[in-house]
């Protein structure tokens, strides 16, 4: 970890670890696209079975992953339910519609990130051809930072499965939101019929996402991953990061949590800010316009990175964050408002 420089953009800035260099360099790779990737194989298997699923497909990326599971749950023509703010409808370029051909149906989240079960009920389509079919629901944990309480996904998902829709959980954070939860990973995607986990956030690979589903499920999702583009040679080089990350970052995750509630802590007090959280490892802060749009340079120039979106700005811990680092940023923060003042 570099002492100078303090990026608090994303979790998806972590850089692999020495012992994660190491083991990419030394694995063992195949032609994945023939299926005869050995390290491609066991990292498939083994977030396979640490979730409660039959098989796992490796892709480049979340994105495509989420996307893949969009095309192969449904046709043309048909519609998925979402929340308004989930990766999958907001953040990934609509895909799935210009893509897919699959239409998006968003409802608005609960405070706690979750969706509510009659906005649900109301979205589902009637079987009648002036609509789209409504074919899958589609959830997100962690969502915003915020681990939604499992009893709220199992009552929609169980829900949709009785009026035959299938479900799809994107879990690119999955193992911070179980981290939140204190249950096991597999808890949080057990009632889902596919799951996406990705690699490059808090668990620090360089790339990567794995989808997870039944036998059958992951046959079909071959397809649209060839279509793609994520169909990978030699990709047992990124999947041995993977591995090592499944069994050394994934505990050190209540680090980064614990880490996210000290800087919430240290800038709560500090008057001209708002602050959100903690939410697992994110902060999220309002202040005036002014002060967000000089707060980004100012912090540059002392190393520290920070990123402002929808009149808001995040904060992000992860592996290549630590307590000193924290410290600084709170101080930086500190020194800012002292001297700068708010609009008028």
């Amino acid at each position: 970890m570099s002492t100078d420089m303090i990026d608090l953009r994303s979790d998806t800035v972590t850089r692999p670890t020495a012992a994660m260099r190491a083991a990419m360099a030394a694995a063992e790779v195949g032609d994945d696209v023939f299926g005869d990737d050995p390290t491609v194989n066991r990292l498939q298997a083994a977030m396979a079975e640490r979730l409660g699923f039959e098989a796992g497909l490796f892709l480049p990326t979340a994105t495509q992953s989420n996307l893949v599971a969009l095309m192969t749950h449904c046709q043309r023509g048909d519609e998925y339910i979402a929340g308004q703010q989930a990766h999958c409808y907001k953040y990934e370029a609509g895909g799935g519609a210009v893509l897919g051909s699959i239409q998006p149906q968003p409802v608005e989240h609960a405070d706690d990130g979750s969706l509510r079960l009659d906005h649900v009920v109301a979205a589902i389509k009637a079987d009648d051809f002036h609509y789209a079919r409504t074919r899958l629901l589609a959830l997100e944990n962690t969502i915003g930072g915020r681990a939604v309480p499992l009893s709220s996904m199992r009552t929609l998902t169980d829900f949709a499965h009785g009026k035959g829709l299938a479900t799809h959980l994107d879990g690119a954070r999955l193992f911070n939101a179980a981290t939140a939860l204190g249950v096991p990973a597999g808890e949080v995607a057990h009632s889902f019929d596919s799951v996406t986990v990705c690699l490059s956030k808090g668990l620090g690979c360089p790339a990567g996402a794995v989808l997870v589903g039944t036998h059958d499920f992951i046959e079909r999702a071959r397809r649209p991953r060839k279509m793609l583009g994520g169909g990978m040679r030699q990709a047992g080089i990124l999947a041995a990061a993977g591995l090592h990350a499944l069994d050394h970052h994934v505990a050190r995750l209540a680090d980064d949590h614990a880490l996210a509630a000290r800087l919430a802590d240290g800038l709560r007090n500090i008057d001209g800010i708002t602050v959100n959280g903690p939410h697992t490892n994110m902060v999220f802060l309002q202040m005036d316009p002014t002060r967000l749009a000089a707060i980004e340079p100012a912090f540059a120039q002392q190393g520290i990175l920070l990123h402002g979106y929808e009149g808001r700005m995040r904060l992000v811990t992860h592996l290549d964050v630590d307590a000193a680092g924290i410290e600084r940023v709170i101080a930086a923060f500190k020194g800012f408002f002292a001297r700068v003042p708010a609009q008028s």
